[in-house]
């Protein structure tokens, strides 16, 4: 995992007065799950918007699959977008349309398949995220909280991708469901070979799945590393989430 997928370099960000990010700098190399962890208002969210090119930052760089996303034409940049999947955290499916028909969206957008291959495809895709068939046919209303994550994740799948983006992938579940979905993750990771981002505050998916994360303090990243690197910094920030009561308790509770 040696091949950096993806690079932060000196961003800097400001909406108006508020100076969210003052050179943040970070890598992700390829194959690996990496976190981004940080308290809130600390810019996790707005990086990883960033890195998908729903916002801009005021300054810095930001690398993907080798290209430059600050300073790319539209085809390239149509070309990156097809590379990435996203699991936005409220699941973001639209409701006026299925599971199979929020899965299949892009694919009948994006490319020139068949009806017949595309819910092939889309049935494939909501196989591997382990919602049953009937599912396909379910409005986004009649779904659980879980379901409702698998099916967007079986959406951010349906191209293929070589990055997965996921918001706060387990929040809203209950400790059950959010452990069956880190194990999701880690399965899909290791079956499809792909490369995954994730802004997350769940202990458990920093102490489980994680390999590498970033925690972001003080506009700027204050630990990256493993979890064992990053235990050894002294910040206030990192010392806040893994010190603190619940910190404590998983490290009494061990891996």
């Amino acid at each position: 995992m040696s091949n950096t997928i993806v690079e932060v370099i000196d961003v800097v960000t400001r909406f108006g007065p508020n100076h969210v990010h003052d050179g943040v700098s970070l890598h992700v190399c390829e194959g690996e799950i990496y976190g981004l962890l940080g308290g809130s208002g600390s810019g996790k969210s707005t990086l990883l918007k960033q890195m998908i090119m729903l916002l801009r930052p005021e300054s810095g760089n930001i690398h993907i699959l080798g290209q430059d996303i600050l300073d790319i034409d539209h085809i390239h940049a149509d070309w990156l977008r097809r590379q990435w999947g996203v699991l936005f955290q409220s699941g973001a499916l639209f409701s006026s349309m299925t599971v199979a028909d929020n899965v299949g969206i892009r694919l009948k957008q994006e490319t020139n398949l068949s009806e017949k291959i595309i819910s092939e495809i889309v049935q494939v895709k909501i196989n591997m995220v382990g919602l049953p068939q009937h599912a396909a046919e379910l409005y986004p209303a009649e779904l659980s909280g879980g379901m409702i994550k698998r099916a967007a994740l079986a959406r951010a799948l349906a191209m293929d991708p070589k990055l997965l983006f996921l918001d706060e992938p387990t929040s809203g579940l209950d400790p059950v469901g959010a452990q069956d979905f880190d194990n999701l993750i880690l399965k899909l990771r290791d079956m499809l070979g792909i490369t995954v981002v994730m802004v997350t505050h769940d202990l458990d998916s920093i102490w489980s799945i994680v390999d590498r994360f970033a925690v972001l303090g003080d506009k700027k990243v204050v630990a990256e590393g493993a979890l064992d690197d990053v235990l050894k910094h002294s910040h206030p920030v990192v010392g806040a989430f893994f010190g603190g009561v619940r910190g404590q308790l998983r490290n009494l509770n061990g891996k």
